[in-house]
């Protein structure tokens, strides 16, 4: 089959909120902001960092975006990452984070961080095999309160 993974465009907006909502649906805690999201939050995050979609034979399986700390512009967070149940279970995501990570070291970037829900701790795994290792000495800036800190993982970029 075949798998690509395009650069979204702000004309995405409503394809990764719906995309997002999808994925995350029956898999990540119904208290979770990604089961509310919007075309707006989308766009706010495309504008200030970017994004990535995941297709399989032209259709939309799975997104990703991504944006500079605040603080730390060299620094990116990985965000919202999922695809859809239909196409789990094929390591296909791997294919959104090698995307963020290519960008990222062609943008100068020198350290890229995510958060892991306490709920996906199984998704520790994933990561680390590509490279990310936990810190628990940062907080994910985009801590939900209602909910346990993720653990946040980083892989630091070297040229």
């Amino acid at each position: 089959m075949n798998v690509i993974v395009r650069e979204a465009t702000l004309d995405d907006a409503q394809l990764i909120a719906d995309l997002t909502r999808t994925a995350w649906a029956g898999k990540v805690a119904v208290s979770s902001s990604g089961h509310r999201e919007t075309a707006v939050r989308v766009l706010q995050d495309l504008q200030h960092g970017g994004g990535f979609i995941l297709l399989r034979e032209e259709t939309p399986i799975g997104s990703v975006r991504w944006a500079p700390v605040e603080t730390e512009p060299d620094v990116w967070e990985i965000m919202r990452m999922g695809v859809l149940p239909d196409y789990r279970g094929e390591h296909l995501s791997q294919h959104l984070l090698e995307a963020v990570i290519h960008r990222a070291l062609a943008s100068d970037v020198t350290e890229l961080r995510l958060g892991v829900r306490a709920d996906q701790t199984r998704l520790l795994d994933l990561y680390a095999a590509l490279g990310f290792e936990l810190a628990p000495e940062l907080e994910y800036t985009h801590t939900n309160p209602l909910e346990p800190a993720p653990s946040v993982m980083r892989r630091i970029l070297r040229y």
